[in-house]
């Protein structure tokens, strides 16, 4: 399958949006949402698109003991450490990183992303008459949008990121969106520790307003959420 960078992939939301502002015109926020619904799925078959963050994980505190056993990766624009066993990918993400039921990587696997400051609000300029100026805005808005409160072209715009941004987590009905601070870096953490996988879709900004998502796929389920807040500790831009 050919890869694609993020910007191509969320590139999409412009056919959604040309039907939006269709609807905005002749409909209303029923069929807004119908058409939503239509193009991206509902709330049973995409449970987070009802779901908005209800917790806090505020420097769970990491294990140095566990930081002392992971191998160090380099790459040209972020280096961490990972434990042992795990396919670790950086910079490209396919589609089948969002879609499942499809083929991707086998075994425990994390996907690795940076963008710079300002990416997402230079990506879509429009973004501004709405109120978003800055990357950690747009990132709030797309973790707390949900389908019921669609009323106009924003809050669309916001539940297709959302749909977008949500990579496969198993069974979305036993996934927690909480808030999180790790260091200099604070975002969104959504996790389903289900029995035999544990899933976690990182997605961080730090202090200077850079972009880090962190995607890990634990087949072996032996990562919790204080190993992960201690592999996000080792995280740092190049």
């Amino acid at each position: 399958m050919k890869k694609k960078t993020f910007g191509n992939l969320i590139s999409i939301t412009v056919m959604f949006l040309l039907g939006i502002f269709f609807l905005i015109k002749f409909g209303g926020p029923p069929f807004l949402r119908l058409y939503l619904e239509t193009g991206i799925g509902d709330c049973k078959t995409i449970p987070i698109l009802c779901m908005a963050p209800g917790e806090n994980l505020i420097n769970l505190g990491t294990d140095k003991e566990f930081i002392g056993k992971l191998l160090p990766y380099d790459f040209p624009k972020l280096s961490i450490r990972i434990p042992r066993g795990f396919i670790v990918v950086q910079e490209t993400i396919k589609k089948v990183y969002y879609k499942k039921k499809k083929r991707g990587q086998a075994g425990d696997v994390i996907y690795l992303l940076h963008e710079p400051p300002y990416f997402f609000t230079t990506i879509f300029p429009h973004l501004k008459n709405a109120g978003v100026t800055n990357d950690r805005e747009f990132l709030y808005r797309t973790m707390h949008a949900r389908l019921g409160e669609v009323k106009g072209l924003s809050d669309a715009f916001f539940v297709i990121m959302k749909s977008i941004f949500t990579p496969d987590l198993g069974d979305q009905n036993s996934v927690k969106m909480a808030y999180a601070v790790i260091a200099d870096k604070s975002g969104f953490i959504n996790y389903n520790l289900s029995p035999d996988t544990h899933y976690f879709d990182c997605n961080l900004i730090d202090k200077n307003g850079d972009f880090f998502k962190i995607y890990i796929k634990d087949k072996s389920a032996k990562l919790d959420l204080s190993k992960v807040f201690s592999i996000i500790s080792t995280l740092s831009k190049r």
